[in-house]
């Protein structure tokens, strides 16, 4: 089977995100076809988890909530973000604003 590009993979979870009625934008612009995918969640502009895509042991993609533990923490937040990116170039880093975001990413997650 054919791996999707990261490009399409976040084009397609912003597509799904302003189709269910939220905001969702690229703060930053990673590989277009094998860059990591970083999703910031928030809800009403209320910061929540750090979601990321990840290969599991079984080489499988995985998404597993990183970073501080406290969402609040915008400094905390912002340092693990920087240090994401010092460490993978090709990183994208996409925010979603809609209810129950990490819902959402689950159910994208299924579709690929």
């Amino acid at each position: 089977m054919a791996r999707l590009t990261s490009r399409f993979l976040v084009d397609l979870l912003i597509r799904r995100t302003e189709a269910a009625g939220g905001f969702a934008a690229v703060l930053v612009r990673g590989d277009d076809h094998a860059g990591s995918i970083l999703v910031q969640c928030a809800e009403r502009g209320r910061p929540g988890p750090l979601l990321e895509r990840r290969f599991s042991p079984t080489g499988d993609y995985v998404w597993e909530a990183v970073g501080p533990d406290d969402p609040d923490d915008g400094e905390s937040r912002a340092n693990y973000r920087e240090r994401r990116q010092r460490a993978d170039p090709d990183l994208w880093i996409v925010e979603l604003d809609i209810a129950d975001a990490p819902r959402l990413v689950a159910e994208w997650a299924a579709l690929t």
